[in-house]
């Protein structure tokens, strides 16, 4: 009896490399944030061409640093794409302040640049454009439309490796945030990364990340008097990333391009298997970088699809291929309708790609085999 097939949506590519790094903080006792941190951070921020990078516990806690340290509280506005990972509008609430929604593109799913006019205000501090799914957002014709004094927060939770006009995403605004989710390319387990080259920025984010400590943990056990407390000069939070993670970083940083490079290579397989089906929208390669390809997500034409996502995605969880909707539109959600009196018809693009956009496996662990299986399975609905 032949085995059934079962291809997840995405796995993370850990192995031995893995296991050893870890061997040098459990030895050493230090467990918490230090040494391996540290040098992930300066390779990371190295690797992504920015003079600074914090590591953190997810990228929804870099992304609440990231405002905290820009100062966004209460009365702020801070405009979000609709179409994106509920957390992007999350940590605007965190701060008290308001987040404002703009469409997105349906081609891209990144902020329509153009939709962005509308939604300016004398109150809005910052904005946070998505790099979704690996693709950089238009920067030029985003910063053709903001004020100045305007901050630019980067939501590159998808984007490690992802390049905009030969600049690496993490160095396109004035600050930005990395995932290591499983999901993502390279992963911590859980783990983010704020990058900035603000000085300023880069100092007040660390004591922030540190309970609002004067002296980094790190700093002051290798000081002279590490039996002495800082001082806590400002209202900070931990959401300091450990050194177990660090070491696993450090790893995976070494394979990012490796990685990248070979979703690229599948993505363009892909396209090409699957150039035949005249229902199912392909995304590109952007003119104008580099996409880290974090997900291979495609729209399912509702007119002309044989049936509708939903039912193509349960067929295709039936067949062993495993599926997910790009992420979802964030107006859409409970909490945010009953908060704000938003509808789904408010922010019509960010709908459609919520109802209708299909995520097809693509990470590091396929084989040519197992992409053969899911463009075939594809290539048989109908």
């Amino acid at each position: 009896m032949t085995p059934r097939r079962s291809i997840a949506i995405s796995r993370p590519s850990l192995g031995d490399e893995e296991w050893q790094a870890l061997r040098e903080p459990i030895e050493s006792g230090w467990l918490t944030q230090g040494p391996k941190v540290r040098a992930f951070e300066d390779a990371f921020a190295e690797r992504h061409r920015v003079r600074h990078a914090l590591a953190t516990t997810s990228c929804t806690t870099a992304l609440h640093l990231a405002l905290a340290a820009l100062g966004v509280g209460p009365g702020d506005e801070v405009i979000v794409p609709a179409f994106t990972w509920i957390a992007t509008a999350n940590v605007v609430l965190y701060c008290g302040a308001t987040p404002v929604f703009v469409d997105v593109d349906r081609a891209t799913y990144n902020i329509d640049c153009a939709a962005l006019q509308n939604a300016l205000t004398p109150r809005t501090k910052a904005i946070i454009p998505v790099h979704l799914f690996g693709m950089c957002a238009d920067m030029e014709a985003l910063r053709a439309v903001l004020p100045d004094g305007v901050k630019i927060v980067e939501d590159a939770a998808c984007a490690a490796g992802a390049e905009y006009h030969g600049v690496p995403a993490g160095g396109l605004g004035d600050v930005a945030c990395f995932s290591f989710h499983p999901r993502k390319s390279i992963t911590t387990g859980e783990g983010g990364m704020l990058t900035t080259n603000d000085d300023d920025l880069a100092a007040r984010a660390e004591t922030m990340r540190n309970h609002g400590a004067s002296v980094p943990e790190e700093v002051r056990h290798a000081g002279p008097a590490p039996y002495l407390l800082p001082d806590f000069e400002v209202l900070g939070f931990n959401y300091r990333m450990s050194d177990l993670q660090g070491a696993i970083g450090l790893v995976q940083l070494t394979k990012l391009d490796k990685f990248v490079d070979e979703r690229a290579k599948w993505a363009g397989w892909y396209r090409e298997r699957l150039a035949g089906l005249n229902w199912l929208r392909l995304p590109e390669e952007p003119v104008q970088g580099r996409h880290a390809w974090q997900a291979f997500v495609t729209y399912v034409d509702p007119e002309g699809s044989p049936a509708p996502r939903n039912e193509i995605m349960g067929r295709l969880e039936a067949a062993g291929v495993a599926t997910r909707p790009g992420t979802h539109a964030v107006h859409m959600q409970r909490y945010y309708q009953d908060r704000f009196g938003l509808k789904d018809d408010d922010f019509p693009a960010a709908r459609d790609c919520a109802n209708n956009t299909m995520a097809l496996p693509l990470h590091n662990h396929m084989t040519e085999a197992d992409y053969e299986y899911v463009a075939d399975t594809l290539s048989r609905i109908n």
